[in-house]
């Protein structure tokens, strides 16, 4: 749907779904160490619980007002935000 209307045509409460869901799929990007080779990044590991920590605060809305990119290859959701205090440094 997004696809073929875009982001304009959809209420505000869809696009925050669709904010949240797009920092979901960036978090699920964390630095795999089977990815290195491939990314570059050094591959980390997060624990269960840190993910699930992260899931939650991104679904609450808790971390609403970052950037999609400070989500992409990072461990656990306190890289994602301290990456986007990098962000409004820039």
């Amino acid at each position: 749907i997004i696809a073929i209307l875009g982001l304009d045509e959809l209420s505000e409460e869809d696009r925050l779904i669709v904010s949240r869901a797009r920092k979901i799929e960036r978090f699920l990007s964390q630095p795999f160490f089977v990815a290195e080779v491939f990314t570059g990044s050094p591959g980390k590991y997060v624990s269960l619980i840190e993910t699930i920590r992260g899931f939650q605060m991104i679904l609450s809305g808790e971390l609403d007002g970052l950037p999609e990119q400070s989500f992409y290859l990072v461990g656990n959701i306190d890289e994602a935000t301290a990456k986007a205090m990098n962000f409004k440094e820039i």
